[in-house]
């Protein structure tokens, strides 16, 4: 299948609550990991939540990842979205869960941009459309 990016939607449970805390850590962790899936970073922007937590965005060359985390629940929510074949964003995924210390997870992936499907397929269409 031909697809122009690929979409890696995660969320992580039973985190290290410090580390979901840390501003310099996460955005440490989230550069880190775009280089292990082989990622050209151009721009990383990451801020503190008040009370808790961290939010945070690096762009890549080939898309973004970015990350939003609630320390309190030892939860984090990661969206990891890539473009071309240079990236594999299962690295970065293996690398995060890793450096978070999750327990638990949920992940999906989204195939973005499918060029080969049959005219007029669209699969997942919303309802009420």
């Amino acid at each position: 299948m031909k697809v122009l990016g690929r979409h890696v939607l995660t969320e992580f449970y039973d985190c290290n609550n410090t580390v979901l805390d840390s501003v310099h850590q996460i955005q440490e962790y989230m550069e880190q990991a775009a280089r292990a899936g082989g990622a050209t970073i151009i721009q990383s922007v990451f801020h503190t939540s008040r009370p808790h937590g961290v939010s945070g965005v690096v762009v890549i060359a080939e898309s973004h990842l970015a990350i939003h985390t609630w320390p309190a629940y030892g939860y984090a929510a990661i969206d990891l979205f890539t473009g071309g074949e240079g990236v594999d964003p299962w690295r970065v995924y293996a690398y995060l869960k890793d450096k978070l210390g999750a327990g638990q997870v949920s992940t999906m992936e989204m195939k973005r941009g499918q060029l080969d499907m049959p005219d007029g397929e669209i699969t997942n269409k919303p309802s009420g459309h």
